[in-house]
């Protein structure tokens, strides 16, 4: 995997596109501080959603959600498949093509205890590191016996090695194995299940297998990459015919690949934004993409991320040079976007990292009024939900 590091001619080249004098790294684990007279803290993210509002199903096709349109002086409300003439001929559509696995195990301790699996990354050498949902946390050593598929005796087990990454990691590393030794993607995906998040309201057990529905429409059309534990959903809304009147239009299109963790869903704790820790997640921008970058703002096209996970990734190789990494960027009110100039996002959870990245891209009064309009107007929320469009405030 190539790192691009801050100091290759390429590197500096964007950034003279950018107009920034300096490339040198920052610090991606911390918080940004605001650079604003107002000082923002965790209940400034808080907002009442009705619970009738959080999507449990997807639309009934993919371009057929609604989109609200926060790029004027007011609220748009428009369908997803409107996207072609909103955006210019020269625009860059950069999607996350990384592709869900089925990382959601089950099984039982030897002492009959149950335990539930959330894979979080493959480490290699049948190695993954995985939350666990246990009501007593087994010891080092311990082999946990995992349910199969039905039809199969695989005699599939996890084995707990320690925490992850670290002696205080939070999550848990295991050793996957089975009598054929098959390594742990091909495992997922026979044994597994898909992993929904909390609020998608699904009988989350071993005997109960994935809906048609979830399986196809809890994936992108153009996923490539194995790895996430979470989709990125604001690519849910393209499908192919979107797909290809966009072409039609003149935009482009490039890849990234961020490995979304479940971390995604972990809501902020801490009152003080400083004192928040990111989840690390792996990203990569292939060296075609960063041409493609260079290229679009070379002829004065627009950077249109699709999703915060591109956001994130883009973000974080501007501060970092690095075009493979982990990040733990934490993105809110008083952040210098480099890349990014126009967003496609859903709806996200109050007191969430996503709202402040949203927050800090569009500006925090503009998008308290989106988010009030959207719950007046019942759009639908979280990951089957719908989707806003929204251009970086100046």
């Amino acid at each position: 995997m190539r790192k691009l590091q801050s100091s290759s001619p390429f590197f500096l080249f964007l950034l003279t596109l950018l107009g920034t004098g300096s490339s040198s790294p920052q610090d991606m684990s911390s918080a940004i501080s605001p650079d604003l007279s107002r000082v923002f803290t965790l209940s400034d993210f808080d907002f009442e959603l009705p619970s009738a509002l959080i999507a449990q199903h997807p639309a009934a096709e993919r371009s057929s959600s609604r989109l609200l349109d926060g790029t004027g002086v007011t609220p748009t409300d428009r369908i997803f498949r409107d996207l072609p003439s909103l955006l210019k001929s020269g625009d860059l559509l950069v999607f996350n093509d990384t592709k869900v696995v089925k990382a959601r195990l089950f099984g039982e301790k030897p002492t009959g205890g149950k335990v539930e699996l959330l894979i979080e990354r493959v480490l290699g050498g049948n190695q993954v590191a995985a939350h666990m949902r246990v009501s007593k946390k087994p010891e080092s050593g311990t082999t946990i016996k995992l349910v199969g598929a039905p039809d199969t005796n695989d005699n599939l087990s996890a084995t707990l090695l320690g925490r992850w990454p670290g002696a205080q990691g939070g999550l848990f590393r295991f050793v996957l194995s089975n009598d054929a030794g098959d390594e742990p993607y091909t495992l997922m995906e026979r044994h597994g299940h898909m992993p929904l998040p909390p609020y998608i309201e699904r009988a989350h057990d071993s005997l109960t297998p994935d809906t048609e529905e979830d399986q196809q429409r809890y994936q992108t059309v153009f996923a490539r990459a194995p790895g996430a534990a979470a989709a990125p959903t604001a690519a849910l809304h393209f499908d192919e015919m979107l797909l290809a009147a966009l072409e039609a239009r003149g935009v482009q299109r490039a890849s990234v690949t961020l490995h979304v963790g479940a971390g995604t869903f972990s809501p902020v704790k801490t009152e003080n934004l400083a004192e928040h820790r990111m989840h690390s997640e792996w990203y990569e921008v292939p060296e075609a993409t960063q041409q493609a970058i260079a290229q679009t703002k070379a002829r004065g096209g627009r950077i249109v991320a699709v999703g915060t996970t591109t956001v994130r990734t883009l973000e974080s190789w501007a501060q970092s040079g690095l075009a493979s990494a982990d990040t733990t960027i934490f993105i809110t009110p008083g952040f210098g976007f480099k890349w990014v100039d126009l967003m496609i996002t859903n709806f996200h959870l109050p007191k969430s990292t996503l709202m402040m990245l949203v927050s800090a891209f569009a500006g925090y009064e503009p998008i308290r009024a989106l988010y009030q309009h959207a719950i007046a107007s019942e759009y639908r929320f979280f990951s089957y939900g719908d989707a806003m469009l929204l251009q970086r405030s100046v």
